[in-house]
C-alpha cells in the first residue's frame, strides 16, 4: 500500500506536491479516486509518494491507430502528459496496434469495421512524429510502447483468467453497451473484451497514472481494477474533456471525419479552425489555448482568427501561421485569387450546360482557369448555374462538383 496515505507528509514534500498538483490537475475533467475525507485525491497521494521517494511517475496514454492522423482532440490529453514530463515524470504513450484489431467501442452505436494488419501498421508508423510535436522526445522522459508486445503473447488460458476478474454486469452497464442493448443493436463478443485488454495494458506497464478523454473513463478504471486484482498498486485515472469536431456537435473523431489533424498543412489547419461554429469557439479557446477569457477578442470573428493563428503556430511555427492567415484572407475575405495557384484545364462537353435551363452555354470546352476556381470563387459560378434542374444534363457532372442543391462548387 502507498505509505503516504497513513504517514504525515513533511512540509517541504507537501509544498512540492501541492505545486505539481496545481499544474497537473489544470484542465482535467475528473481524477479517480476523487477527494477523500482529508480533501486529497488520488493524484495527491501518487505525487506524495513520488516526491518523497524521489522517483518519477509513469504516465500511460493509449492510442489506437485506426487512422493515420492524430487530431486536436488528442493534443489536449497529450498536453496533459507533457506537463508530467516537464515536472520530471515519464510519459508512456502506448500505440494500440493489437487493440486496434478490435476497435474501441466507446461512443460507438455499432461494431467497428475491422482493419487489416497492413493498415494498422501503416497508421501506427505515422504516430511517432506526431506525438513528438507535443511530447518531449528525451528518452529519459519518454517510453513509446506497443501493446502487441504483450497482448499477442497471451494464451487462451490467460484470457479466461482475466475475464474471471470482471463481471458481465460491469461490462454491459457501460453506457455504450447499455444503449445498444436497449435499441436491440448487436454487440459482438470481441467488443466486450476491449476494456479487459486495455486494462491488461496497465498490468503489463505497471503504470502509476493513466490519462484519457472522458469517453475512456470505463476503460481506464478497468485497468485500475485489474491491477488491484493482481496485487499491484493501482493506477490513478485522470480524464480530460472531449473536444467537439468541426461540426460543433459530435466529438472530434477520425471515424466521423470532423477532425483537424496534427499533420494538416498550415493553410488547411487554419481554414478548418476558422470553419468551426461560433457556439464552440469558447470551448476551443478553453481547451487549446492559455488565453484567459478576459483577454479574448469579444468579436467572434476576431477571436476565431486569433485561435486559428495560435493553433497553427503551435504545430507549424509563427511564420507558417502568418502565411496561412494571409492566404485565408486573400481567398475568403478579400475574395482574390492567390497568384501561386497552378492552372488546370478541364474538358467539359458542351451538352453539360444548356441555355434553356442554366442561362449560359459553354462554347469552347477547354476552359483554362486556376485550380480551385470553383471552390474558392464559387459565388460567381453558382449565381449563374444554381440551382440546376434535375432534367438538365449538367447534373451528369461528377458529384464532387455539385452541392446538395445542385450548385457547382468544385
Amino acid at each position: 500500500m502507498n505509505a503516504s496515505r497513513s504517514e504525515p507528509i513533511a512540509a517541504a514534500v507537501l509544498s512540492e506536491v501541492q505545486r505539481q498538483h496545481a499544474i497537473l490537475s489544470h484542465g482535467t475533467a475528473a481524477v479517480y479516486p476523487g477527494p477523500d475525507e482529508h480533501g486529497f485525491d488520488g493524484l495527491h497521494y501518487k505525487l506524495a509518494d513520488a516526491v518523497a521517494k524521489k522517483r518519477p511517475l509513469k504516465v500511460k496514454l493509449g492510442m489506437d491507430p485506426t487512422a493515420p492522423d492524430l487530431h486536436l482532440g488528442h493534443s489536449i490529453v497529450l498536453g496533459g502528459m507533457r506537463r508530467f514530463q516537464d515536472l520530471g515524470h515519464i510519459a508512456q504513450p502506448l500505440i494500440g496496434d493489437y487493440t486496434a484489431r478490435i476497435g474501441d467501442p466507446a461512443g460507438r452505436n455499432k461494431t467497428r469495421p475491422p482493419l487489416s494488419d497492413a493498415a494498422i501498421d501503416a497508421n501506427a508508423s505515422t504516430y511517432f512524429d506526431q506525438v513528438f510535436q507535443i511530447l518531449d522526445s528525451n528518452p529519459e522522459k519518454l517510453e513509446l510502447l506497443y501493446n502487441g508486445q504483450w497482448l499477442s503473447k497471451l494464451t487462451f488460458s490467460d484470457t479466461i483468467k482475466l475475464c474471471a476478474q470482471v463481471t458481465v454486469a460491469q461490462i454491459i452497464a457501460r453506457e455504450d453497451f447499455a444503449k445498444r442493448l436497449s435499441e436491440n443493436t448487436p454487440i459482438s463478443m470481441h467488443e466486450l473484451l476491449y476494456p479487459i485488454m486495455q486494462g491488461y495494458d496497465s498490468i503489463a506497464m505497471n503504470c502509476d497514472v493513466e490519462v484519457g478523454g472522458t469517453d475512456q473513463t470505463f476503460n481506464c478504471l478497468m485497468g485500475r481494477q485489474l491491477m488491484q486484482a493482481r496485487g499491484l498498486e493501482p493506477q490513478i485515472v485522470m480524464t480530460f474533456p472531449l473536444l467537439e469536431g468541426t461540426d460543433g456537435i459530435e466529438k472530434m473523431s477520425k471515424s466521423k471525419g470532423n477532425y483537424i489533424a496534427l499533420t494538416d498543412v498550415p493553410a488547411n489547419m487554419y481554414g478548418k479552425v476558422m470553419s468551426i461554429p461560433d457556439s464552440v469557439l469558447g470551448r476551443y479557446h478553453d481547451l487549446l489555448t492559455p488565453i484567459p477569457h478576459a483577454e479574448r477578442d469579444r468579436d467572434p470573428y476576431g477571436a476565431k482568427k486569433a485561435l486559428a493563428r495560435l493553433i497553427t503556430a503551435r504545430f507549424h511555427g509563427a511564420i507558417a501561421a502568418d502565411g496561412a492567415a494571409e492566404d485565408f484572407a486573400t481567398r475568403f475575405s478579400a475574395r482574390e485569387i492567390p497568384i501561386d495557384l497552378p492552372e488546370q484545364t478541364i474538358e467539359l462537353p458542351t451538352e453539360w450546360a444548356c441555355s434553356s435551363c442554366c442561362r449560359w452555354c459553354i462554347s469552347s470546352p477547354p476552359i483554362p482557369r486556376p485550380a480551385g476556381w470553383w471552390s474558392r470563387r464559387r459565388s460567381r459560378w453558382t449565381a449563374m448555374v444554381s440551382p440546376i434542374p434535375a432534367t438538365c444534363s449538367a447534373n451528369r457532372l461528377p458529384s464532387s462538383w455539385r452541392s446538395a442543391n445542385g450548385a457547382w462548387y468544385g
